[in-house]
């Protein structure tokens, strides 16, 4: 029997992070980083990943790639497979955390349902729903070849849940049906896959609630009184899921959503 040192351990594996630029992205890739593995960032904005990977490689050293890629672009999406083998020869953690959360600035996303626009909602869809579908389908030979294939889709408590409007009376914050749709989308998805591309991978996901982020004070209140453990997430909330879902710690779970929310969707 191993021992939980040595199920944990990541040393030479390979794991490729959409958003890994962002919040929880970024993360979620430090915590694997600090395993033993090799981590490929990818996101937008291309000096963001610089700075991520370079940051990665410098705190724990294993080699971390950047790979600046827009995810609304099919085909830049499946290119990333060939990119990652090309560097590292191997995959074996996938983890679809870019998602379309939207700001005010967006036409027809944080306003009244009556309000929302098609077209927003086309592009949450896109990005959070369509890219980690075909950048799971693009990597799913290499996972497989693996012998430690893991994908982790990052949904939203929103995915499992209604919002609570009354958190964003007197705020210029919303909460669109795009949004809770595509991760709600998301976690169909895992359960789908995690029977499909059983036994060679696993698939789960990880539901995160609300992370402070300088939203307003008024919210900030309503939220951690809604909560439980009677505060809003931090980054940090989520390295040890990510690095559960990726090692051999869970190497029997698959088609499972673990919710870190602070206990928000318990009542």
């Amino acid at each position: 029997m191993r021992a939980i040192r040595e199920l944990m351990n990541l040393t030479g594996h390979v794991a490729c992070i959409t958003g890994g630029a962002g919040h929880i992205g970024s993360a979620m890739a430090d915590g694997l980083a600090e395993l033993g593995a090799h981590v490929v960032v990818v996101d937008l904005s291309a000096e963001r990943c610089a700075a991520t990977a370079a940051g990665l490689q410098s705190a724990h050293g294993p080699e971390a790639l950047a790979l600046p890629i827009d995810l609304a672009d099919e085909a830049a999406v499946r290119s990333i497979p060939g990119a990652v083998a090309a560097r590292f020869g191997r995959l074996d953690i996938l983890i679809n955390c870019a998602a379309l959360v939207g700001s005010s600035t967006l036409k027809g996303w944080a306003v009244p349902f009556r309000e929302q626009g098609s077209e927003a909602w086309r592009l949450a869809l896109e990005v959070n729903l369509t890219s980690p579908f075909v950048l799971t389908q693009a990597c799913a030979g290499l996972l497989a070849e693996s012998g430690h294939g893991s994908v982790i889709n990052v949904s939203s408590l929103y995915g499992v849940a209604g919002p609570d409007m009354r958190l964003y009376d007197g705020t210029a914050m919303g909460n669109p049906a795009a949004y809770g749709a595509s991760k709600g989308g998301l976690l169909q998805l895992t359960r789908w896959l995690s029977t499909v591309m059983a036994p060679s991978v696993r698939v789960n996901a990880i539901s995160p609630g609300g992370v402070s982020r300088g939203q307003p004070e008024l919210f900030q209140e309503r939220y951690v009184d809604r909560t439980p453990l009677r505060r809003m997430a931090v980054e940090e909330d989520f390295k040890g899921a990510a690095a559960y879902l990726a090692s051999d710690l869970s190497a029997y779970v698959t088609g499972q959503n673990l919710v870190v929310d602070g206990g928000w969707t318990a009542w």
